[in-house]
């Protein structure tokens, strides 16, 4: 009897984790269909005329912050790589070097927002194309900011020493989203490039 309810209670665990995951990969292609429109959206205003384009060249911190964002993902799957094996320290400085890594990014953004400001492109301007910049780097900044609200809390987790299988499924899923976002900034670069 106890032995069943065990068996049945690790069963509920799995299929909680599995709807978790589920909902994860959900809420990346919703994410990723997001950011599809607004590429949509940003061709279809171009193409309206030859002086909708960006007219301006991306400022150069954009790519200090690609290195930046490539390297964290290299960090938390370390870091995920440690959790598996057990060995939280290696895992908590795989952690704090892609918190680190994160935080460089946010402000490398915000700096290259004031690089455009400086330059006179704003949010609200004329050209909607300039506009678009600020919008694809805000919205994937705010998805910056839940993924390293995700990495404290693992952080958190590896620091009180949680039991290893949930430190694992924690470091799954957030390993999975920080690649995502890894992969979706590279899109948004190379969309913006080619663009530019």
């Amino acid at each position: 009897m106890i032995m069943e309810l065990e068996n049945l209670q690790q069963e509920e665990l799995l299929q909680s984790r599995k709807a978790k995951k589920f909902s994860l990969w959900l809420g990346m292609i919703g994410m990723f269909m997001m950011f599809a429109a607004l590429s949509s959206g940003f061709i279809v205003y171009t193409a309206s005329g030859v002086d909708k384009g960006i007219k301006t060249i991306l400022p150069n911190t954009f790519i200090w912050s690609t290195m930046a964002i490539v390297l964290s993902s290299l960090s938390i799957h370390l870091s995920f790589q440690a959790a598996k094996a057990n060995q939280l320290a290696k895992q908590k400085v795989y952690l704090l070097i892609t918190i680190a890594l994160g935080i460089f990014f946010f402000f490398a953004q915000v700096d290259a927002w004031s690089i455009l400001t400086e330059r006179g492109i704003y949010f609200v301007n004329t050209n909607a194309s300039q506009s678009f910049i600020y919008i694809f780097t805000g919205m994937h900044l705010a998805h910056i900011i839940a993924g390293l609200v995700i990495l404290i809390r693992c952080f958190i987790g590896a620091a009180r020493a949680i039991p290893s299988d949930r430190n694992i499924f924690r470091m799954d899923l957030a390993a999975i989203f920080w690649h995502f976002l890894d992969l979706l900034w590279i899109y948004i670069y190379v969309f913006l490039l080619l663009n530019q």
